[in-house]
């Protein structure tokens, strides 16, 4: 087979590459928005609601745009989803509050609710407006760990309720996977940054950069200068292939490369002829789209299962799709083929599913030709960020996430944790929701704290009185 490694940036000019990231969904007009929030039958028991990670009370902003209240709708969605305006474009709404909609029917379509919340969201963020305001400081102190759609939330709500947030993050930018991790054409405009900045906008929190818990700051430290610990750490680590030869030139985590596409120019991004990526998530749709818009001629995404497995929803397969690129379901990888320069072709293994359910492998091999290969097989939280954390000791963990109860709180007084890290959907709006609702377990332990020390205090003057 002849070695490929086609790899060049630069392969499409600067006016189609921007034609081709362009806004997935441009916003509604105003016409559009009275059109679309017309067709809202505004139920009571509505299980758009129920179906919402963040609970926003859907019919009622909705209504509020249909009577012109637009700012008023905006602060309905955001007081219950501080990052609404992301999730309005990353949200997999398909799968949550549209699908739930009544009329998501066979002779109707849904309610576009998160175009409609975009709608809203914009509105507020270009008027300027900051509609939050803090109580008075409380004179206590919380660090946050991650700055990420979780610890992000967290800290808002702590704000409001008048306390002082320290958040720590590891990279040079606020957001986590917002900023870094979502594909180029969901996010267009800095929408991400502008988000941080509107939540920083309250005031009361401070961000911290490029500081990495394990390596530049601890648990025993921040549990020692503070009065609470929220740990919205995230997925840091990539799963494997378990492949010889998988660290060879070409084959490339795709969440690494994704922050490379959102943080570069992107005619400076290098590209492959054919690209092979593996997976079947959200992760592997955006990075099989983005190399074709890149102008990749022929991208390949392969799964050992078949399509109603896969972990993207139809809605993503669909995107792919359109796009150009090519599915192939029931095949596993079995090797990587390279030379001295680097991966050159795939060999997959047919798969198929056995009578108990479980997946047998065929005895029937192909080759895909690649000169690039992406990993997108999922990522995990690796816990060896505590090792020698004194901090840590007791920390509990849910396979391989922290373990943590319905409030967030883990087995350590005072620590806390959401989002990727602690178990759940590792979806924004759900990360959303643990970081705010751990806030507020949060403000009730350090309220209970401060009458506890109260009564202690008062106590002791009894007792010299």
């Amino acid at each position: 087979m002849k070695p490929s490694h086609d790899i060049a940036s630069g392969r499409l000019d600067a006016t189609t590459i921007a034609d081709q990231f362009c806004d997935l969904h441009p916003r509604l007009t105003d016409l559009q928005a009275q059109a679309e929030s017309a067709r809202c039958l505004f139920c009571h028991d509505a299980p758009c609601i129920e179906a919402c990670p963040t609970e926003i009370d859907i019919p009622q902003f909705i209504r509020k745009i249909q009577s012109g209240n637009t700012t008023g709708a905006a602060v309905d969605i955001l007081r219950q989803n501080i990052m609404g305006a992301t999730c309005a474009n990353a949200c997999p709404v398909e799968e949550l509050c549209e699908q739930q909609c009544v009329r998501n029917t066979a002779e109707d379509k849904p309610v576009t609710i998160g175009r409609l919340q975009r709608y809203a969201t914009d509105h507020l963020l270009e008027k300027g407006m900051q509609p939050f305001t803090r109580a008075a400081d409380s004179g206590l102190k919380v660090a946050v760990v991650g700055a990420g759609p979780a610890g992000l939330a967290c800290a808002h709500r702590l704000s409001m309720h008048g306390h002082q947030v320290d958040v720590f993050e590891a990279k040079p930018k606020a957001g986590g996977l917002n900023e870094y991790g979502l594909a180029a054409y969901k996010m267009v405009d800095e929408r991400a940054a502008k988000e941080v900045d509107f939540i920083l906008e309250l005031g009361g929190i401070e961000i911290h950069y490029e500081q990495q818990l394990g390596r530049d700051i601890s648990l025993e430290k921040l549990r020692a200068d503070y009065a609470a610990v929220f740990l919205g750490l995230g997925h840091n680590a990539v799963n494997r292939l378990g492949l010889d030869g998988e660290d060879v030139a070409g084959v490339i985590n795709a969440v690494d490369y994704i922050e490379r596409i959102r943080q570069e120019a992107l005619s400076a991004i290098p590209v492959g002829r054919r690209v092979v990526v593996i997976g079947a998530g959200n992760t592997a749709i955006d990075i099989a789209v983005q190399m074709k818009k890149l102008g990749a001629e022929q991208v390949t995404m392969v799964y050992r299962r078949g399509p109603e497995q896969m972990g993207a929803t139809w809605y993503e397969q669909e995107l792919a799709q359109t796009n150009g690129v090519i599915i192939e379901c029931w095949a596993q990888p079995a090797a990587v083929i390279s030379d001295a320069d680097g991966v050159t072709a795939m060999r997959f293994q047919r798969t198929k599913l056995n009578d108990e359910g479980r997946l047998d492998a065929l005895d029937e091999h192909f080759e895909v030709p690649a000169d690039m290969v992406f990993k997108a097989i999922g990522q995990h939280f690796d816990s060896a960020l505590f090792s020698n954390d004194a901090g840590a000791e007791g920390l509990e963990f849910d396979g391989r996430r922290i373990a943590v109860d319905a409030l967030g709180a883990t087995a350590v007084p005072g620590v806390f944790a959401g989002g990727d890290c602690a178990p759940g959907d590792d979806l924004t709006v759900s990360a959303v929701a643990q970081g705010r609702d751990a806030a507020e377990a949060i403000h009730q332990y350090l309220t209970h704290q401060a009458q506890d020390s109260a009564v202690s205090v008062a106590k002791q003057e009894q007792a010299h009185g």
